[in-house]
């Protein structure tokens, strides 16, 4: 009655075996170390003679360090405290500029355990310390850069189709507005744009003279261009952060228009908001002769002077693939490097090809926060500031790579950063910035495990004057299941944060919980005159479906946690799941294959329970 089959134990005691070595990186603890990494990953390496120059650098300034691990795209160099790994990180990132330096912490996992796969739980941002921003996304800008794309595709259409049209321009309540002089124009212009897009409401106005057409997004199309830009945003933040050389980000959407980004370890909150709040792009445009000036944009020089472009755009920063800030072989000074994607070539040599001789200029485009006092409450607005940073004359055609020069060396590193991670589709403001200091991460964990550790005695001495050796079971279990969940928790590479704290003290007692229940079902069944083991068989058989509905509707509610809530939420919700496998297969499963081998094949007259 009370035995299980010899599989059972094996298959038990493996389960046992592997998630205590999975759950042993954590013991291990973290070395704070710096982390050095390619500025450009296709164009540089982590060589031996870059790893002779630290090790040089670091010998100079008398600065011990514990080992250094290198890689082809990342050296790190594990320090004995954190005093040292701050003035190894500022020494190196003045020393060797042209490579990512950061603050990181490692974990200190053996060799033979990281061979098989052991990695200890990531910590959130409330455990090791850094920086938290929500970023509020202005999806107004991001509709105004659709309908000027919009405006150049229909005005290259317009010209390769010979359609003659007078002027166009943006409408204010959006939408955009082309005008022709003649009637067969216009339905010229209306049946290429349907074809073109189909997506877009189109209305024709009359007035003297004039035929006007007017092309607007429909409300479909709005959301899915609000979605690619919230979508491209997260992307563009993802390259930023990865070239900051940040381990471990968390980079989410909020809502519909917010992103949350978390950079575990970053102190220096100006260097995050500056890289990640850039909206910098590029774009290419030939200069105007007198004779089209009319027909140009006035556009300012960093001396201030004037300088007439063509509305005609080359090539953008979207269609930019790569970038690297490099030193210009003829004059000596900064450069960066451009290479543009299949359909910016395509455009950029068309265009150099036909225009040898003639001037070219790159204009740099950003985006300025502004915050105004109106009626006592702050309004954002986003100015677009636009400069000609460079106007060289096209001296052959050219198509995929390029450079960019009259930069200052900063200038040339920024630029080539933002434009290999990409441009975002629209400017974002940080409405809520946080930081946390790594001394309130450690006092957080301190206190987060002294919790565990307060819960877990607790329970485990009320199990134990509650019910005796069958107690003393139970507290076999609870120790197993919290070495299960941490093992999973390492496994999965889940970010432990306050909430999952929580979820495992929540865990702890759910545990026991299915014990009590268990153990009371017994001691009824021995009230009610049953003999020892036909009370053991009868109390998990009866408390099972007890346990099986009650942690399933907790398993749901978590499962919903995950579904719809962001963040510390989302990691309440997985330590509370697996929390709660966990403890069905220790309470249940665990407990009776102890209480089975024990008990199982005595004459009982009574039960220490």
């Amino acid at each position: 009655m009370n035995h299980y089959p010899l599989w059972k134990y094996f298959l038990i005691a493996i389960v046992i075996a592997v998630c205590s070595l999975y759950a042993l990186p954590n013991l291990f603890g973290e070395d704070p170390s710096v982390q050095i990494s390619p500025a450009y990953a296709r164009n540089m390496k982590i060589t031996e003679s870059l790893q002779e120059r630290v090790e040089g650098i670091l010998k100079d300034e008398s600065l011990e360090y514990v080992s250094i691990d290198r890689t082809s795209t990342q050296m790190l160099i594990r320090l004995k405290d954190n005093d040292t790994q701050l003035k190894v990180f500022t020494i190196l990132k003045e020393s060797i500029s042209d490579y990512v330096v950061a603050q990181n912490l490692a974990p200190a996992t053996p060799d033979w355990l990281q061979s098989l796969g052991g990695s200890p739980m990531y910590l959130g941002l409330d455990l090791r310390g850094g920086v938290h921003f929500l970023m509020q996304i202005d999806m107004e800008t991001a509709v105004k850069h659709d309908e000027e794309a919009l405006i150049n595709d229909f005005r290259t259409l317009f010209r390769e189709k010979k359609v003659r049209y007078k002027s166009n321009s943006q409408l204010k309540n959006g939408g955009v507005q082309f005008t022709f002089l003649t009637l067969s124009a216009r339905e010229q212009a209306k049946e290429l744009v349907t074809k073109q897009q189909q997506d877009l409401i189109i209305t024709e106005k009359d007035e003297p003279d004039i035929y006007l057409l007017n092309l607007a997004f429909s409300e479909k199309s709005l959301r899915e261009n609000s979605q690619k830009a919230l979508e491209q945003n997260i992307t563009t933040l993802r390259n930023r952060v990865n070239e900051l050389g940040v381990a471990e980000p968390v980079i989410q959407r909020q809502g519909n228009s917010r992103i949350v980004v978390q950079l575990p370890g970053v102190q220096d909150t100006a260097r995050a908001k500056e890289i990640l709040g850039a909206t910098a792009t590029l774009e290419f445009r030939l200069l105007a002769n007198e004779d089209n000036r009319l027909s140009g944009r006035e556009y300012k020089r960093r001396n201030g002077e004037s300088v007439w472009l063509k509305r005609r755009v080359i090539a953008t920063g979207d269609q930019i693939n790569d970038a690297a800030a490099t030193i210009d072989q003829r004059s000596g000074r900064p450069a960066a490097v451009v290479r543009l994607d299949s359909k910016g070539a395509k455009s950029m040599f068309a265009t150099t090809r036909k225009n040898v001789g003639k001037p070219m200029a790159v204009v740099f485009i950003n985006y300025l926060i502004e915050t105004k006092i109106v009626d006592g409450k702050p309004i954002t607005t986003y100015k677009k500031q636009e400069e000609v940073i460079n106007v060289a004359t096209i001296q052959e055609e050219f198509g995929k790579n390029f450079q960019i020069t009259g930069l200052t060396s900063s200038e040339a590193n920024n630029l080539a950063l933002l434009l290999r991670a990409g441009a975002l589709k629209a400017p974002m403001e940080i409405i809520e910035e946080r930081t946390i200091g790594p001394s309130l991460g450690k006092e957080n964990i301190e206190l987060g495990m002294l919790s565990i550790m307060l819960g877990f005695i607790s329970v485990m001495v009320f199990m134990l004057l509650r019910y005796k050796a069958f107690g003393m079971i139970a507290n076999m279990a609870l120790l197993t299941n919290v070495v299960i969940l941490v093992a999973l928790l390492s496994l999965i590479q889940a970010t432990l944060t306050l909430p999952g704290i929580a979820g495992i003290v929540l865990t702890l007692g759910m545990a026991v919980d299915a014990n009590v229940l268990i153990f009371e079902k017994i001691r009824e069944e021995i009230a009610n005159g049953n003999s020892p083991q036909t009370s053991i068989h009868m109390g998990y058989e009866k408390a099972f479906i007890t346990i099986f509905d009650s942690n399933l509707t907790t398993l749901i509610a978590a499962v919903m946690l995950f579904g719809f809530g962001t963040g510390p939420i989302k990691g309440f919700a997985i330590t509370l799941s697996l929390g709660i496998i966990t403890s069905m297969f220790t309470a249940i499963m665990g407990t009776r294959a102890i209480v089975n081998f024990v008990y199982g094949k005595k004459t009982l007259t009574r039960l220490s329970i």
